[in-house]
């Protein structure tokens, strides 16, 4: 089921009439949360319901023995049995065929043709989103950084709650569970907020599948393009996906506050990032912070010197939880060797003078600087292979063109920049002043109905979100 959906309207509506107004106590919401959670999710294929569920019991009941546990030693063996369990899970549905065909192509390389049966497994949609929120839980319980929770219902209420299920925001136990435990009434100040967050999340996702079209034509190229047109479906791409993943995470922000919840924020207008270490701490946060905790800080962090081995470990197996293929290891590659380069030029006494100079000059090249970084990088991410992502950077940076430029290739190269600018304005107000619009009630309500009705008009419905797929 997807947000900007007519089916889902009307689900929700029937959600909330129950929620608001039938099931008043927290044991009965808890029920009803956990099963319009798994309608929800069952929606798009109930085979994948028991997975879903089976994780979070297992989960639910290893914390408890975690925390029962007397000996170190037998603290980790119920912590590597989570891992096994998520890990091996995650691995399975997600990673088995992409290990099978690599195997396959180094035997190739190396001159040995051999042929293996892959598992051609549906992906199960959401699946890395809930496996990471339900193995935080049981990292945070080893490490004693929360005791583990009584009551098995709110924990699978937590983790399959439908708002951020299938995208994220990645939510900690010790965040999202004591909001489970007692179910507040949502405020009328949040809930004039989630009405705008989820109008600004249906626009941006309503500009994000018309950039959609640019961005075909450049990366999907049967002929040659020019340096122009190019230009112009890489920067379309960076406003196609950051609209569209921020757009979800918007709606479901929005959607938790209608209902009394607080999901944090997960994106910082990161285009405005003055450079890669910047920009992770703006962009995806819940994942960025994910890594940093359980994987960067598990590997040692900057202990031993080894922060250059484990920054780029670390992206890398962030490249990889995006996607099976080697174009999604390569993003992350690219994105461990930048944060690494910034780390080390940081040092560097003439870097470091230029780091501390504010002066708006300083602060513009070094966002110039970083944008171009982070443009290439989604080169790697939206390329449907190695090659075809170096042979289209090789043409962002020819001399020259051989096709004959256009009113038209400049109309869609402006209008695509302008529309990246004005979704990092318009989240750059709501994250600043959006309560002063809000108290503004005549102009905020026709503000979101007006928005409402151009996305209704101009948008197509049940376009799926592009971080479905992983």
């Amino acid at each position: 089921m997807i947000f900007n959906t007519p089916i889902f309207f009307w689900f929700f509506c029937i959600f909330i009439l129950f929620y608001g107004f039938a099931f008043l106590k927290q044991t009965p919401r808890l029920y009803l949360i956990l099963i319009s959670s798994l309608v929800f999710y069952g929606a798009w294929n109930y085979a994948f319901i028991p997975l879903l569920v089976g994780s979070g019991i297992a989960d639910y009941y290893i914390a408890q023995a975690i925390d029962k546990s007397q000996s170190r030693q037998s603290k980790k063996r119920w912590l590597i049995l989570s891992l096994v369990i998520n890990l091996g899970i995650l691995a399975t549905f997600k990673y088995a065929d992409f290990a099978i065909e690599s195997v396959a192509q180094l035997l190739a390389v190396l001159g040995y043709q051999a042929s293996f049966t892959t598992l051609s497994w549906v992906l199960p949609v959401g699946i890395s989103f809930y496996t990471f929120q339900s193995l935080s839980y049981t990292i945070d319980v080893y490490r004693g950084d929360m005791k583990p929770r009584k009551g098995l219902l709110e924990f699978v209420a937590a983790l399959s709650f439908f708002p951020q299920l299938v995208a994220g925001p990645i939510l900690r136990a010790k965040h999202i569970l004591p909001q489970m435990h007692a179910i507040a009434l949502p405020k009328w100040n949040a809930v004039k907020h989630g009405f705008l967050l989820i109008t600004v999340g249906l626009i941006k996702k309503t500009g994000a599948d018309l950039l959609a079209i640019p961005v075909q034509a450049a990366f999907e190229a049967k002929e040659a393009l020019s340096t122009l047109e190019m230009w112009t479906g890489v920067i379309a791409f960076a406003g196609q996906i950051y609209g569209d993943f921020s757009g979800y995470t918007d709606m479901a922000i929005g959607l938790a506050l209608l209902l009394g919840f607080k999901i944090p924020l997960n994106f910082r207008v990161p285009y405005f990032a003055l450079s890669p270490v910047d920009f992770w701490r703006r962009w995806h946060i819940s994942l960025s912070s994910w890594l940093k905790d359980y994987l960067y800080i598990s590997l040692g962090g900057n202990r031993n010197n080894h922060r250059t081995r484990n920054v780029f470990l670390t992206m890398l197996l962030g490249g990889l939880w995006h996607g099976a293929a080697w174009t999604f290891v390569a993003w992350g590659a690219f994105h461990g060797s930048i944060i690494t380069a910034t780390h080390y030029l940081a040092n560097l006494k003439i870097f470091s003078r230029f780091n501390a100079n504010n002066s708006f000059i300083t602060k513009f090249v070094k966002w110039a600087i970083t944008f171009y970084l982070i443009l290439l990088g989604w080169v790697f991410f939206r390329a449907t292979d190695i090659n075809s992502a170096i042979s289209i950077i090789g043409n962002l940076h020819a001399i020259g063109t051989s096709s004959v430029l256009g009113l038209h290739a400049w109309t869609i190269f402006i209008m695509t920049s302008v529309w990246v600018l004005l979704m990092h304005v318009m989240d750059y107000y709501v994250i600043k002043s959006a309560d002063k619009l809000e108290g503004k009630t005549w102009l905020f309500w026709f503000l979101i109905i007006l928005g409402q009705a151009i996305c209704l008009f101009i948008g197509e419905p049940s376009n799926e979100f592009i971080y479905f797929q992983f």
